[in-house]
């Protein structure tokens, strides 16, 4: 008869909570301190697992099976970049992809073998060596473009397209690995081809899936309203799809993205997208755990000098050669400099090259230690690089094309600030045929203007030369509807200080910044978001049955509410003004000034 007390304590050693709570931990601590710092929350992952992995506190000893439970993260940040991508979005970075992409990796592969030549090592080692380098971390530039909310944007999406190409550049590569193995010549034909064709089967089988499977399997789960059985379907498509590619010699990742851009226009996508989100975010630091962990010291010491020189070789080269491609394909300085920074790594699935190069007997045990090293310090090396690069690098001037500055305006109105606020105010003014006379301080925004046929002149309404140039000094009135806060109660201090007369309407940005603006003078002052908010409040009031009169009797009501409170903290807030004054003064006298 068993123990029940044994059986109890061996169910407890069965499953040790203990590295899941470290692992936590050091997330919870290493990547808000690095993000206060300013360093980023992947530099902060890859500092708490080098903290906690062999070379550090030694909670734990094989870093790899960490990393390979967490390159689901990887898995599931593609599915989300995936969703993101509709077929005709994908379809229109065709040219990016498999131009701008091939460039980059062809021509960087080209320039990287030379540093293990130059090194000494064989041809084939140098091909293998410099081939993973060019495998740009997924992972990292991912985070930091979402971090900085730069995927949307064109500079971003040129990125990612460059990505995409290196994540289906491995499948080739790790025929060509096979090929330069020893012995790998004598591969067949057929066997070639039939290693295509199954690549092939995998991507059609997929497409199939997601063409005419997936959404009615969605539709048909959301019936019967079970919330963790679409989660678990969600992560079921993901992963299934990422074991379908691998199994078909294609990459997990590809097939995860794959799965996503399948499911793009699904009226489900919102909803998978936040399924995945949570699983997405932990499992990707858990990579970077990993991945800090798996740096071996040992290693680094015992092959210091090769390491030091490899590293800074291997980046400084790739930059270059992306930098160049940039360059070549019209990019901005700017841009181009910021690609090559943001891309200088290697990645994640240089791992997978270089352990496929070790088994076919490409590189020894020794290097793939040494250049699995190197790829990881490169990783390492990249978020302060990007923070020393967003600290260094000139700021690029805004273009000043097609841009007039402020000079002899005379408008009746003079209203500062061209953005949402100030477009809509001057509607009623100008269809009551008022001359105004706009400025703005945003080049861009000024040339979109004139596409709609408004004549913006450019100027910072918080400076008194700008001032007196846009005619505030002749004006009827003023509007100060810039989109800055601390600005525009420079501009109303400003202008009653020069021309006290002149009235001035200005936009508050809540309740605070309206007392800020009374105190600074302004004649009258709106909270942006107040008047649409009370409109808002009425709408929904005659929806539930009130009267149109009785609902805006209502609003009245709340009007005048808050009118009288908003009377009394102004009051409050020139006693309070007039209280610290009279304590200065004292003060002074106190002191004999």
């Amino acid at each position: 008869m068993s123990d029940p007390l044994a059986a109890a304590e061996s169910a407890h050693h069965a499953f040790d909570l203990g590295p899941v709570v470290v692992l936590l931990a050091a997330a919870v601590v290493a990547v808000p301190l690095f993000r206060r710092i300013g360093l980023g929350s992947v530099l902060g992952y890859l500092a708490a697992g080098l903290a906690i992995g062999p070379w550090g506190l030694g909670f734990f000893h094989d870093a790899q099976s960490v990393i390979h439970v967490a390159e689901l993260g990887v898995v599931l940040f593609l599915f989300i970049i995936g969703l993101e991508m509709q077929p005709s979005r994908l379809w229109s970075m065709r040219g990016e992809i498999f131009g701008l992409g091939a460039l980059q990796v062809c021509l960087a592969i080209f320039t990287l073998i030379w540093v293990g030549i130059a090194l000494g090592y064989p041809v084939e080692a140098s091909f293998v060596a410099g081939t993973g380098f060019v495998l740009t971390s997924t992972a990292i530039v991912m985070q930091m473009l979402q971090e900085r909310g730069e995927m949307a944007q064109p500079r971003g999406r040129r990125m990612i397209a460059i990505l995409l190409f290196e994540d289906l550049a491995i499948v080739p590569l790790l025929a060509i690995v096979a090929f330069l193995a020893p012995g790998g010549a004598e591969a067949t034909l057929s066997d070639r081809l039939q290693g295509v064709a199954i690549g092939l089967a995998a991507i059609a089988a997929l497409v199939a899936a997601g063409r005419w499977l997936l959404d009615p399997m969605f539709r048909l789960l959301a019936r019967f309203g079970a919330r963790e059985v679409m989660t678990a379907a969600a992560l079921l498509v993901v992963l299934g799809a990422a074991v379908l590619m691998q199994a078909g010699g294609l990459s997990m990742a590809m097939g995860a993205f794959l799965a996503g851009v399948l499911l793009s226009e699904s009226s489900f996508r919102h909803q998978l997208e936040a399924d995945v989100e949570p699983f997405r975010g932990l499992l990707l630091g858990l990579f970077f755990l990993g991945v800090g962990m798996a740096l071996d010291l040992r290693i680094i010491a015992a092959n210091w000098a090769v390491i030091a020189i490899s590293v800074p070789a291997f980046m400084a080269l790739k930059m270059l050669v992306i930098y160049v491609v940039a360059r070549l394909a019209k990019a901005p300085g700017d841009e181009a400099l910021e690609r090559a920074v943001l891309m200088a790594q290697g990645g994640e699935f240089a791992f997978v090259l270089y352990a496929a190069a070790t088994q076919s007997g490409i590189l020894t045990p020794e290097w793939n230690a040494n250049l699995t090293a190197i790829i990881i310090l490169s990783m390492v090396l990249t978020p302060l690089m990007i923070l020393l690069h967003g600290r260094l690098a000139p700021k690029p001037a805004a273009s000043m094309e097609g841009v007039e500055a402020a000079a002899g305006l005379s408008g009746r109105v003079l209203l500062i600030g061209f953005g949402r606020v100030g477009q809509i105010v001057s509607q009623p003014l100008l269809a009551r045929g008022h001359s105004v006379s706009i400025i703005d301080s945003d080049p861009q925004a000024i040339r979109d203007a004139q596409d709609f046929g408004f004549k913006v002149w450019y100027g910072d309404g918080a400076r008194m030369d700008i001032l007196h140039a846009a005619g505030a000094g002749n004006a009827s009135l003023i509007v100060a509807a810039a989109d800055d806060r601390a600005a525009v109660t420079r501009m109303v201090e400003l202008i009653k200080h020069e021309y006290p007369l002149v009235p001035v309407l200005a936009r508050a940005f809540d309740r605070e910044h309206a007392l800020e603006l009374v105190a600074a003078g302004a004649d009258w002052q709106v909270r942006e978001t107040f008047e649409s908010a009370l409109e808002m409040g009425r709408e929904a009031l005659e929806r539930l049955g009130d009267g149109p009169e009785e609902a805006a009797g209502l609003m009245r009501q709340v009007r005048e509410r808050d009118r009288e409170r908003f009377a009394l903290e102004t009051v409050a807030g020139t006693v309070e003004a007039g209280a610290g004054l009279l304590i200065g003064n004292a003060g002074r006298a106190e002191g004999g000034h």
